[in-house]
């Protein structure tokens, strides 16, 4: 007995062989050389700025701005802060990302579907779109909007009238602007409660329709909701919102509110772009569902728009989700091409900054970590959908 153990002590495997140890070891040296690494950069970093006599921090942020931002969605002067100027840009940034997913989304699926359709009209216009946006650079597709359409718009005499008491011309889109007054706080909680009930009545909706097959009018009943509860509101609390029409002057439109055209050229042309990337993803996904399923809804006497609604798109989303996400990451990154054009972004604000300032490093950290936030804020939002919508067995 003891001549086995010993003989297996002699033949005990040494630790450096060990598959474990050996994971442990080089992780450990990847992450130590890794932190050599950043650590040589950043004291390299900082010898060259002392040498060249030039500060480091964030204090800059609390300086004077001393230029004026055209386009802004908060209050600004030039005489506010830099970090307030920082601020403007990363309002217009989200501004003009959240619309152009909005949009994209919406026409990407539009254009996937229609890519798919019987009707061969439809099919080819969908692919001639597809094929000639994301085949040209989004730094084209935005000057082609700013240069190509909005520029040649008529001027403000000759404006273009459209409903509603709109405007449309070289200066950018004029249309009428409320004007909220005492007591109109009704109105608003009026909607919320809307969009409360409306969330209450689909949850309960699909509740039902997956315990006993029925369908209940989801949208109808969210769509009288959210406009008969605020216009509710607005009659009980005595009408306290009006409305300011834009007037058309000898050189100017005074009154209302206007989008300019860096925005409107910046929005289409974000949206478009990506559109058409996401109606490939969308036709993706629907390809990806298996026939049976087209097969089954038409055996059920179902038609061809609730088949698709209800049982395809459904299952599709599963395949979309995903790349749709990167999509929204690259249409956010793409606006910071808004520079060509004179947008005052993010990116453009704090270009401004560094050339005035000089702070080229913390200007940088600062586009990163606002960008970074924001793609990870994105995907953890995107995430958190996708498993909504996954498919789970029953």
């Amino acid at each position: 007995m003891s001549e086995h153990v010993i003989r297996e002590e002699s033949v005990r495997v040494p630790l450096i062989y060990d598959p474990k140890v050996r994971s442990i070891f080089f992780q450990v040296f990847l992450v130590a050389l890794l932190a050599l690494g950043v650590w040589w950069i950043v004291d390299n970093t900082i010898e060259n700025l002392r040498r060249s006599n030039i500060s480091t921090g964030f204090a800059f942020l609390r300086g004077r701005a001393g230029f004026d931002i055209s386009d802004r969605l908060i209050d600004y002067t030039s005489d506010s802060s830099y970090g307030r100027a920082l601020l403007v840009g990363i309002a217009n940034t989200l501004a003009v990302a959240a619309a152009g997913v909005v949009t994209a989304t919406i026409l990407g699926f539009l254009v996937g579907i229609g890519r798919l359709s019987n009707n061969w009209l439809i099919r080819k216009l969908a692919m001639v779109y597809v094929e000639v946006f994301r085949n040209i650079p989004p730094l084209l597709v935005i000057l082609f909007w700013y240069q190509g359409v909005l520029a040649v718009l008529p001027n403000v005499r000759d404006s273009l009238s459209l409903p509603v008491g709109s405007y449309l011309n070289n200066r950018g889109f004029y249309f009428p602007r409320l004007v909220w007054e005492p007591g109109s706080g009704l109105i608003l909680a009026g909607f919320v409660g809307a969009l409360v009930l409306s969330w209450y009545v689909a949850r309960r909706a699909r509740a039902r329709q997956m315990a006993t097959g029925e369908r209940f009018p989801v949208f109808l009943t969210s769509l009288g909701l959210i406009v008969g509860l605020p216009l509710l509101a607005y009659f009980v609390s005595g009408m306290p919102v009006s409305v300011d029409y834009p007037q058309k002057g000898t050189f100017n439109l005074s009154g209302g509110t206007n989008i300019k055209p860096e925005f409107l050229s910046l929005y289409l042309a974000l949206s478009f772009y990506t559109a058409s990337f996401i109606a490939e993803i969308v036709r993706a996904g629907i390809m990806g569902v298996p026939k049976g399923q087209t097969e089954a809804y038409s055996a059920l006497g179902m038609n061809s728009n609730d088949g698709l609604r209800l049982v395809v798109i459904p299952q599709a989303m599963r395949i979309i989700i995903p790349p749709l996400t990167s999509q929204y990451l690259n249409l956010t990154k793409n606006s910071s091409l808004a520079v060509a054009i004179g947008y005052p972004d993010l990116y453009a604000v704090g270009g401004t900054i560094l050339n005035q300032t000089g702070q080229a490093i913390e200007v940088v950290v600062i586009f990163m970590t606002v960008y970074l936030s924001i793609s990870i804020l994105t995907s953890l939002f995107m995430n958190w959908f996708n498993t909504k919508m996954a498919l789970k067995e029953r």
